[in-house]
Protein backbone atom coordinates (compact mmCIF):
# COMPACT_ATOMS: atom_id res chain seq x y z
CA UNK A 1 0.00 0.00 0.00
CA UNK A 2 1.42 3.41 -0.78
CA UNK A 3 0.67 7.02 -0.08
CA UNK A 4 1.22 10.43 -1.48
CA UNK A 5 3.45 11.54 0.98
CA UNK A 6 2.29 15.50 0.45
CA UNK A 7 -1.21 14.90 1.57
CA UNK A 8 -2.27 14.84 5.22
CA UNK A 9 -3.36 11.49 6.54
CA UNK A 10 -4.45 9.42 9.51
CA UNK A 11 -1.82 6.51 10.21
CA UNK A 12 -3.80 3.33 9.23
CA UNK A 13 -1.66 1.60 10.80
CA UNK A 14 -1.61 3.00 14.48
CA UNK A 15 -4.74 2.14 15.41
CA UNK A 16 -5.44 0.04 18.92
CA UNK A 17 -8.75 -1.75 19.85
CA UNK A 18 -8.99 -0.25 23.16
CA UNK A 19 -11.60 -2.12 25.80
CA UNK A 20 -11.73 -1.21 29.21
CA UNK A 21 -7.66 0.59 29.10
CA UNK A 22 -6.96 -2.49 27.23
CA UNK A 23 -5.78 -2.59 23.83
CA UNK A 24 -6.60 -5.87 21.40
CA UNK A 25 -4.36 -6.88 18.18
CA UNK A 26 -7.51 -7.60 16.30
CA UNK A 27 -11.43 -6.48 16.02
CA UNK A 28 -12.32 -9.52 15.56
CA UNK A 29 -14.03 -11.64 18.47
CA UNK A 30 -14.85 -15.63 17.84
CA UNK A 31 -17.31 -17.33 19.30
CA UNK A 32 -16.74 -21.42 20.29
CA UNK A 33 -19.86 -23.16 19.81
CA UNK A 34 -21.29 -25.25 17.10
CA UNK A 35 -18.38 -25.91 15.02
CA UNK A 36 -18.36 -29.32 13.47
CA UNK A 37 -14.92 -30.71 16.16
CA UNK A 38 -12.25 -28.92 18.07
CA UNK A 39 -9.64 -29.20 15.85
CA UNK A 40 -12.05 -27.04 13.23
CA UNK A 41 -12.23 -24.51 16.43
CA UNK A 42 -8.77 -24.70 16.99
CA UNK A 43 -8.11 -24.32 13.18
CA UNK A 44 -9.98 -21.51 12.48
CA UNK A 45 -8.85 -19.17 15.68
CA UNK A 46 -5.36 -19.72 14.32
CA UNK A 47 -6.04 -18.42 10.84
CA UNK A 48 -8.52 -15.00 12.42
CA UNK A 49 -6.12 -14.51 15.49
CA UNK A 50 -9.09 -13.48 17.37
CA UNK A 51 -9.10 -10.86 19.93
CA UNK A 52 -11.35 -12.65 22.39
CA UNK A 53 -12.57 -16.07 21.84
CA UNK A 54 -16.12 -16.24 23.93
CA UNK A 55 -17.55 -19.50 25.97
CA UNK A 56 -20.44 -19.96 27.83
CA UNK A 57 -20.45 -21.36 31.34
CA UNK A 58 -23.25 -23.24 30.72
CA UNK A 59 -21.92 -25.36 27.55
CA UNK A 60 -18.51 -25.74 29.49
CA UNK A 61 -20.37 -26.79 32.65
CA UNK A 62 -18.15 -29.63 33.22
CA UNK A 63 -14.70 -27.85 32.40
CA UNK A 64 -13.88 -29.04 35.89
CA UNK A 65 -15.29 -32.39 35.99
CA UNK A 66 -15.09 -34.69 33.33
CA UNK A 67 -12.06 -35.37 30.60
CA UNK A 68 -13.84 -33.79 27.79
CA UNK A 69 -14.47 -30.71 29.47
CA UNK A 70 -10.69 -30.53 30.66
CA UNK A 71 -10.06 -31.09 27.18
CA UNK A 72 -11.63 -28.73 25.59
CA UNK A 73 -10.32 -25.76 28.39
CA UNK A 74 -6.58 -27.14 27.85
CA UNK A 75 -7.53 -27.28 24.09
CA UNK A 76 -8.60 -23.30 24.82
CA UNK A 77 -5.90 -22.36 26.48
CA UNK A 78 -3.04 -23.76 24.16
CA UNK A 79 -4.64 -20.84 21.80
CA UNK A 80 -3.24 -18.36 23.92
CA UNK A 81 -6.35 -16.11 23.07
CA UNK A 82 -7.89 -14.13 26.38
CA UNK A 83 -11.48 -15.81 26.74
CA UNK A 84 -14.79 -13.97 27.38
CA UNK A 85 -17.23 -15.98 29.43
CA UNK A 86 -20.62 -15.04 28.52
CA UNK A 87 -23.92 -15.43 30.16
CA UNK A 88 -25.94 -17.02 27.62
CA UNK A 89 -29.75 -18.68 28.04
CA UNK A 90 -29.98 -16.51 31.23
CA UNK A 91 -33.68 -15.34 31.43
CA UNK A 92 -34.03 -13.80 35.17
CA UNK A 93 -31.68 -11.23 36.09
CA UNK A 94 -29.90 -12.98 39.30
CA UNK A 95 -29.36 -15.86 37.18
CA UNK A 96 -27.07 -14.07 34.67
CA UNK A 97 -25.19 -12.16 38.27
CA UNK A 98 -24.94 -15.81 39.66
CA UNK A 99 -23.44 -17.30 36.11
CA UNK A 100 -21.26 -14.07 35.87
CA UNK A 101 -19.98 -14.69 39.56
CA UNK A 102 -19.22 -18.54 38.75
CA UNK A 103 -17.41 -17.73 34.94
CA UNK A 104 -15.10 -15.51 36.83
CA UNK A 105 -14.25 -17.95 39.56
CA UNK A 106 -13.95 -20.86 36.23
CA UNK A 107 -12.25 -18.70 33.96
CA UNK A 108 -10.24 -16.70 36.18
CA UNK A 109 -10.98 -13.52 34.59
CA UNK A 110 -13.13 -9.77 35.09
CA UNK A 111 -14.43 -10.40 31.48
CA UNK A 112 -18.00 -10.99 31.19
CA UNK A 113 -20.21 -10.80 28.21
CA UNK A 114 -23.94 -10.03 29.43
CA UNK A 115 -26.47 -11.71 28.20
CA UNK A 116 -30.02 -11.68 29.51
CA UNK A 117 -32.39 -12.86 26.91
CA UNK A 118 -36.18 -11.30 27.24
CA UNK A 119 -37.39 -13.60 24.88
CA UNK A 120 -37.26 -17.57 24.10
CA UNK A 121 -37.72 -17.13 20.85
CA UNK A 122 -36.51 -14.13 19.13
CA UNK A 123 -33.71 -14.75 22.24
CA UNK A 124 -33.43 -10.50 21.84
CA UNK A 125 -32.05 -8.86 25.21
CA UNK A 126 -33.86 -8.05 28.09
CA UNK A 127 -33.79 -4.27 27.68
CA UNK A 128 -35.48 -3.28 30.44
CA UNK A 129 -33.74 -5.31 33.38
CA UNK A 130 -30.09 -5.21 31.67
CA UNK A 131 -28.74 -1.67 32.58
CA UNK A 132 -29.69 -3.02 36.40
CA UNK A 133 -27.68 -6.39 36.10
CA UNK A 134 -25.13 -4.37 33.87
CA UNK A 135 -24.51 -2.09 37.14
CA UNK A 136 -24.43 -4.85 39.84
CA UNK A 137 -21.80 -6.68 38.05
CA UNK A 138 -19.81 -3.48 37.16
CA UNK A 139 -19.68 -3.09 41.12
CA UNK A 140 -18.86 -6.45 41.97
CA UNK A 141 -15.54 -5.47 39.23
CA UNK A 142 -16.79 -7.03 36.33
CA UNK A 143 -15.67 -5.50 33.07
CA UNK A 144 -19.32 -5.99 30.98
CA UNK A 145 -19.45 -6.03 27.63
CA UNK A 146 -23.56 -6.22 27.57
CA UNK A 147 -25.53 -7.71 24.78
CA UNK A 148 -27.82 -5.05 23.48
CA UNK A 149 -30.43 -4.01 20.83
CA UNK A 150 -29.42 -1.16 18.47
CA UNK A 151 -31.43 0.74 20.59
CA UNK A 152 -29.78 4.14 21.51
CA UNK A 153 -31.88 5.29 25.10
CA UNK A 154 -30.91 1.44 26.09
CA UNK A 155 -27.60 2.18 25.10
CA UNK A 156 -27.11 5.30 26.80
CA UNK A 157 -28.69 3.88 30.15
CA UNK A 158 -25.73 1.13 30.18
CA UNK A 159 -23.38 3.99 29.54
CA UNK A 160 -24.90 5.73 32.76
CA UNK A 161 -24.67 2.69 34.89
CA UNK A 162 -20.49 2.21 33.98
CA UNK A 163 -20.41 -0.14 30.88
CA UNK A 164 -17.49 1.05 28.57
CA UNK A 165 -18.37 -0.50 25.34
CA UNK A 166 -21.55 -1.75 23.77
CA UNK A 167 -22.42 -4.73 22.19
CA UNK A 168 -25.47 -4.00 19.81
CA UNK A 169 -26.70 -6.70 17.55
CA UNK A 170 -27.25 -6.10 14.25
CA UNK A 171 -30.10 -8.85 13.74
CA UNK A 172 -31.31 -12.15 15.88
CA UNK A 173 -28.82 -14.32 17.02
CA UNK A 174 -27.78 -17.08 14.31
CA UNK A 175 -30.27 -15.12 11.52
CA UNK A 176 -26.80 -14.20 9.11
CA UNK A 177 -29.35 -11.51 7.97
CA UNK A 178 -26.48 -8.49 7.86
CA UNK A 179 -27.79 -5.50 9.52
CA UNK A 180 -31.95 -5.24 9.34
CA UNK A 181 -32.09 -1.67 10.71
CA UNK A 182 -29.10 0.15 9.14
CA UNK A 183 -30.58 3.53 9.87
CA UNK A 184 -30.65 2.88 13.56
CA UNK A 185 -27.79 1.17 13.69
CA UNK A 186 -25.82 4.43 11.77
CA UNK A 187 -27.24 6.68 13.84
CA UNK A 188 -26.20 4.94 17.18
CA UNK A 189 -22.71 5.08 15.71
CA UNK A 190 -23.20 9.11 14.95
CA UNK A 191 -24.35 9.80 18.68
CA UNK A 192 -21.94 7.67 20.82
CA UNK A 193 -19.11 8.75 18.85
CA UNK A 194 -16.31 8.12 21.63
CA UNK A 195 -17.96 4.15 22.72
CA UNK A 196 -16.46 1.18 21.53
CA UNK A 197 -19.23 -0.23 19.95
CA UNK A 198 -19.16 -3.74 18.88
CA UNK A 199 -21.45 -5.98 16.75
CA UNK A 200 -22.86 -9.06 18.32
CA UNK A 201 -25.21 -11.10 16.24
CA UNK A 202 -26.76 -11.60 13.33
CA UNK A 203 -23.55 -11.19 10.43
CA UNK A 204 -23.90 -13.66 8.07
CA UNK A 205 -21.30 -12.69 5.30
CA UNK A 206 -17.86 -11.00 5.21
CA UNK A 207 -19.40 -8.08 3.62
CA UNK A 208 -21.99 -7.77 6.30
CA UNK A 209 -18.88 -7.78 9.01
CA UNK A 210 -17.01 -5.08 6.72
CA UNK A 211 -19.95 -2.56 6.19
CA UNK A 212 -20.38 -2.52 9.81
CA UNK A 213 -16.30 -1.70 10.83
CA UNK A 214 -16.98 0.62 7.70
CA UNK A 215 -19.78 2.64 9.34
CA UNK A 216 -17.28 3.21 12.06
CA UNK A 217 -18.19 0.04 14.12
CA UNK A 218 -14.94 -1.19 16.43
CA UNK A 219 -15.65 -4.47 15.83
CA UNK A 220 -17.68 -7.38 15.51
CA UNK A 221 -18.32 -10.67 17.17
CA UNK A 222 -18.82 -13.48 15.41
CA UNK A 223 -20.04 -17.45 15.89
CA UNK A 224 -22.67 -19.18 13.79
CA UNK A 225 -21.52 -17.51 10.55
CA UNK A 226 -17.97 -19.07 10.89
CA UNK A 227 -18.96 -22.42 13.00
CA UNK A 228 -21.68 -23.34 10.42
CA UNK A 229 -20.48 -22.43 7.26
CA UNK A 230 -19.58 -25.58 5.12
CA UNK A 231 -15.54 -24.39 5.46
CA UNK A 232 -15.52 -22.90 8.96
CA UNK A 233 -11.46 -22.14 8.68
CA UNK A 234 -11.70 -20.42 5.66
CA UNK A 235 -14.73 -18.52 6.28
CA UNK A 236 -12.73 -17.52 9.74
CA UNK A 237 -9.73 -16.07 7.28
CA UNK A 238 -12.38 -14.22 4.77
CA UNK A 239 -13.65 -12.33 7.78
CA UNK A 240 -10.77 -11.55 9.15
CA UNK A 241 -9.71 -9.87 6.50
CA UNK A 242 -13.38 -8.34 6.17
CA UNK A 243 -13.18 -6.80 8.86
CA UNK A 244 -9.22 -5.23 8.37
CA UNK A 245 -10.72 -3.95 5.02
CA UNK A 246 -13.68 -2.37 6.52
CA UNK A 247 -11.58 -0.64 9.47
CA UNK A 248 -8.88 0.47 7.03
CA UNK A 249 -12.04 2.05 4.46
CA UNK A 250 -13.04 3.95 6.93
CA UNK A 251 -10.14 5.45 8.21
CA UNK A 252 -8.97 6.24 4.40
CA UNK A 253 -12.59 8.32 4.39
CA UNK A 254 -14.66 7.13 1.91
CA UNK A 255 -15.83 9.41 -0.27
CA UNK A 256 -19.30 10.85 -0.29
CA UNK A 257 -22.54 9.33 -2.05
CA UNK A 258 -24.64 11.47 -4.18
CA UNK A 259 -27.73 11.32 -6.00
CA UNK A 260 -26.52 12.00 -9.71
CA UNK A 261 -23.62 10.80 -11.45
CA UNK A 262 -20.49 13.10 -11.80
CA UNK A 263 -17.97 12.48 -14.45
CA UNK A 264 -14.17 11.04 -12.61
CA UNK A 265 -12.60 12.25 -16.01
CA UNK A 266 -12.59 16.44 -16.13
CA UNK A 267 -14.39 17.67 -19.50
CA UNK A 268 -11.81 20.88 -19.67
CA UNK A 269 -8.39 20.20 -21.84
CA UNK A 270 -10.17 16.99 -24.08
CA UNK A 271 -9.61 16.80 -27.86
CA UNK A 272 -13.23 16.12 -28.62
CA UNK A 273 -15.95 17.11 -26.38
CA UNK A 274 -19.46 15.76 -28.12
CA UNK A 275 -18.90 17.41 -31.37
CA UNK A 276 -21.59 15.89 -33.16
CA UNK A 277 -23.88 17.42 -30.45
CA UNK A 278 -22.49 20.71 -30.27
CA UNK A 279 -23.60 21.63 -33.82
CA UNK A 280 -26.94 20.13 -33.25
CA UNK A 281 -27.37 22.34 -30.74
CA UNK A 282 -25.63 25.17 -32.33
Amino acid sequence: MTFNSAEPRRDLFADPFVLYGESFASRLLLGTARYPSPATLQAAVEVARPAMLTVALRRQGSVGDGEGGQAFWQMLRSLNVPVLPNTAGCMAPQEAITTAMMAREVFETDWIKLELVGDDYTLQPDTLNLPAVAETLIKEGFKVLPYCTEDLVLCRRLLDVGCQALMPWAAPIGTGKGAVNPHAMRLLRERLPDTPLIVDAGLGLPSHAAQVLEWGYDGVLLNTAVAQAAYPVNMARAFALAVDAGRTAYLAGPMPERDIAQASTPVVGMPFWHAEGAEDRA
